[in-house]
């Protein structure tokens, strides 16, 4: 077994922390704050300090970009950290093994599959694109190994208030009866996937040298309306009939000025006003993977929320 350093313990660092150990790996988890799931190695550091990152890496076999720097900071907060990472990557020979997310094809027309061009429209997709090109350019010329997994938005146990339907801002509400708000059409069909397939998918990419030297999109199941989603988290809990009502596109960009979270989500709205698919057949056929079933997935939610439903 080897050695598997992540930088991040969100809403998947946890989780990939979780099946690293599992497979029976040696496992650090790096935060600014030291802080991570039990049962693995936690040390303090800043992911942007490469000679920290190196020798934390040292006789690593793979090396876990998770990090999710503040929403409104990442022209400025991602730069050094994606060279830090493209360094210690190429200083210690751990492959590096990037999450990363569809920012960077910009408004897409049908599935979105792995071979379309990086023509992202807004500063957070360039930002994702040059990451990547970079790695790229650094795995073609035999400085690193490097591969980045790609999903949709996050669903699942231990989703934060940064997913759409995660747990804080729409599984609670929903379960207690409680109006949620949601800032599109909700019943556009868009794409989810479930936090415990990213872990999963990284895993698989950071042990197996097939997964090195291209991107891969995590299985996710077919795109359905968040309608449909709070449809069924309900029927599944017991709890009410959902009620899920569209914010005012122009209540949505008033509230913009005031907070900075939903003024940077003017930049990726595209993907919430018309269907939003996503194809990773590639990951599903190489690795032999398929997405977890949403009402499977919605049952564990279910089961983690502690709540059954029935109203308030």
């Amino acid at each position: 077994m080897g050695k598997h350093v992540i930088v991040g313990a969100g809403q998947v660092g946890a989780h990939l922390a979780e099946r690293l150990t599992r497979r029976g790996h040696d496992v650090v988890v790096v935060t600014r704050s030291g802080s991570g799931p039990d049962g693995v190695e936690r040390i303090a550091a800043d992911a942007a300090d490469r000679e920290r990152i190196t020798r934390i890496a040292a006789r690593a076999d793979a090396l876990y970009n998770c990090v999710n720097p503040r929403y409104h900071r990442w022209v400025q907060d991602w730069p050094p950290m994606a060279s830090s990472f493209l360094g210690a990557a190429e200083d210690t020979g751990a492959v590096l093994v990037t999450l990363g997310n569809l920012y960077g094809y910009g408004p897409v027309e049908g599935p979105i599959t792995e071979d379309l061009p990086l023509a992202a429209t807004g500063a957070k997709g360039r930002v994702r694109a040059k990451m990547w090109q970079d790695a790229l350019a650094a795995h073609e010329a035999g400085r690193i190994r490097t591969t980045e997994l790609r999903p949709a938005d996050y669903y699942g146990p231990g989703s934060t208030d940064q997913s759409y339907i995660g747990e804080t801002r729409f599984v609670r509400p929903l379960l207690a009866g409680k109006r949620v708000a949601y800032f599109s059409d909700p019943s556009i069909p868009h794409a989810w996937t479930y936090l415990p397939d990213v872990a999963e998918a990284l895993a698989v990419a950071g042990t197996d040298e097939r997964a090195w030297g291209r991107t891969w999109h995590v299985p996710t199941a077919p795109a359905v309306s968040t309608l449909e989603v709070a449809e069924r988290l309900c029927r599944i809990a017991g709890a009410p009939d959902p009620r899920v009502f569209q914010v005012p596109r122009p209540a949505f960009t008033a509230l913009g000025l005031f907070v900075p979270m939903l003024k940077e989500l003017r930049e990726t709205r595209y993907q919430f006003d018309k269907p939003y698919l996503l194809d990773s057949s590639a990951f599903e056929s190489a690795f032999a993977m398929a997405p977890t079933p949403l009402d499977a997935a919605l049952k564990a939610v279910v089961a983690a929320s502690g709540d059954g439903g029935g109203g308030e």
